[in-house]
């Protein structure tokens, strides 16, 4: 049966550009950097303390998909302390954090424009 989710893939118009974003601002750690397929890596990026990896791929026929909101959320410790340390990182926030009902969120954006919701557990 299922057990979990292994990696997500992030759309990007340049590896190089968000392999830096993800490392140097985000933290992530590189898994895997090898040729894939014609004029791409596999770029795969470990986020400490996590199951779940990303890869920093967008499948031949998906560009469509690059900026914009993205269909997965981030988790961390405390939104508030996140959002201050991505700010001090020059990460621009297309939202900043807020309490809801159901918790704390904000938004993220990367070089690419893609945007992700990071929120309390």
């Amino acid at each position: 049966m299922i057990r979990g989710v292994k990696i997500v893939s992030i759309p990007v118009s340049n590896q190089d550009v968000s392999l830096k974003f993800y490392t140097e601002k985000m933290g992530f750690k590189i898994a895997t950097d090898q040729q894939f397929g014609k004029g791409q890596r596999w770029i795969e990026l470990l986020i400490p303390g996590s199951d779940t990896n990303i890869a920093l791929f967008t499948p031949e026929g998906h560009e469509n998909r690059i900026g914009g909101f993205q269909p997965m959320t981030f988790w961390c410790d405390d939104v508030f302390a996140t959002a201050k340390a991505m700010q001090a990182k020059g990460i621009e926030l297309a939202a900043e954090p807020r309490k809801e009902q159901w918790g704390t969120m904000g938004i993220f954006k990367d070089p690419d424009g893609n945007q992700f919701v990071f929120s309390s557990r």
